[in-house]
């Protein structure tokens, strides 16, 4: 406890930082009369001309606290939800001047009150680049590669934004951890190359290839060697044909519960891929679910080969739909290898997390997807609410937001479909 006086009554205390008695200052220099004075003598003139100093130490106080009144402060026990959305108009136009006004948020189809409302987010952008590497992207991946390295130059801004690169094939592997160097981002694509089944490596002796590390620094998938951290595995039973191609819902599980958990602000994957999933050990249902509960959406970019895949058809995965998740799609009965729809695959993907989907075409070229990328991650709304309603860690909550102009007209509001309760 701090006092005011250096007597016998009032001992002075060793401290000097403090709730001051007199003028109710918390926390701040205390200013203790025996540093005042030179002697021992306490006159009435020089307790008023200390007591003068006392205004001045409250100015000083009014001037070093704007800050912590204007940052709204929340306890530990509750829990704020944020979400980024973008939003357009009917004609595919990003709205860039709308207020919290013009928003209408409902969970589980209560209303909510918007608590945190931001234009324009100058946030930390984290993002993922997950580029498919397997057979059916070989006569793709050239453009791929030079696309991803110019969506880079253009979306990171120095010292403040970060990305990865994942790629997967028959391995799902890291080649580049977080960074903001572009070098490092350039070197890592580099890297990339098409994927060989495991036995053709071992017949191929010495040809450095993508798939069991070979190739990489120090000889595994992540820098220093290893594949997936520690080697460590995930759930067995899942997406696809065990032994195939294609882990790409391995690679969203990898690059969202290993990588962007860990990070704070915007986060976003982006998916190079066909969509066609043939050796996860996890299910799609797995793959989806481990994006939303690191807050991370995914911008799925479906470029395919045509004639990768000859002349099959496609079939629906499981559905996952706003308001009911994991109702199964009939899978064709018969001989061969059935493969899934991969379009539809990544429509869903998009859907469920947030993000938007895009097919490259004549019409679509990739370095134009990408530039759309960029308009989306530049122009969001952050925007927070605390649920009126309690509900167990761990449970799926349905959001549902909706924005119209200040003349009630409907616009097109992209954000994730829910979260998992924490």
């Amino acid at each position: 406890m701090n006092y005011l006086y250096n007597t016998p009554d009032f001992p002075r205390a060793p401290a000097a930082l403090g709730v001051c008695y007199l003028c109710n200052l918390n926390p701040l220099p205390c200013i203790f009369l025996s540093e005042v004075f030179t002697d021992d003598k306490l006159t009435r003139r020089r307790l008023l001309s200390a007591f003068s100093l006392f205004p001045a130490v409250r100015l000083l106080s009014g001037q070093q606290s704007p800050l912590a009144e204007q940052t709204p402060q929340y306890s530990a026990d509750v829990r704020l939800v944020n979400l980024f959305a973008t939003v357009r108009d009917k004609a595919g136009k990003i709205v860039k001047d709308l207020t919290k006004d013009n928003f209408q948020l409902d969970e589980e189809d209560h209303p909510q009150t918007i608590k945190f409302f931001e234009r324009e987010s100058s946030l930390a952008l984290r993002l993922g680049m997950m580029i498919d590497t397997s057979l059916s992207q070989a006569r793709v991946l050239g453009d791929e590669r030079t696309a991803a390295l110019k969506f880079f130059d253009h979306i990171l801004r120095p010292d403040t934004d970060q990305a990865f690169v994942i790629h997967f094939d028959f391995e799902t592997e890291l080649l580049q951890d977080f960074t903001g160097k572009r070098q490092d981002l350039e070197n890592a694509l580099d890297l990339l190359r098409v994927g060989q089944p495991p036995q053709q490596q071992q017949q191929q002796q010495g040809q450095p290839t993508l798939g069991q590390g070979s190739g990489y620094p120090q000889g595994g998938g992540y820098p220093q060697g290893g594949g997936y951290p520690q080697r460590r595995g995930y759930p067995q039973g899942g997406g696809g044909m065990q032994g195939g191609g294609t882990k790409m819902y391995d690679a969203i599980l990898l690059g969202s519960e290993d990588l962007m958990s860990k990070q704070k602000g915007r986060k976003a994957l982006i998916l190079l891929t066909d969509g066609v999933d043939t050796g996860s050990r996890v299910t799609l249902y797995q793959g989806i679910k481990s994006a939303q509960q690191a807050d991370t959406l995914v911008y799925s970019i479906l470029f395919s080969d045509p004639s990768a895949y000859g002349n099959q058809g496609g079939y629906g995965m499981p559905r996952m739909g706003r308001r009911g998740m994991g109702i199964p799609m009939p899978m064709p009965r018969g001989g061969g290898q059935e493969l899934p729809d991969g379009k539809k695959v990544l429509q869903q993907i998009a859907l469920e997390t947030g993000g938007r989907f895009y097919e490259v075409n004549y019409f679509h070229k990739i370095d134009a997807i990408f530039a759309d990328i960029e308009e989306d991650l530049r122009n969001q709304y952050n925007i927070g609410y605390t649920p009126d309603q309690p509900s167990e860690p761990g449970t799926y909550r349905h959001i549902h937001l909706t924005a119209k102009t200040d003349k009630k007209k409907d616009l097109v509001v992209q954000a994730r479909a829910g979260y998992y309760a924490r």
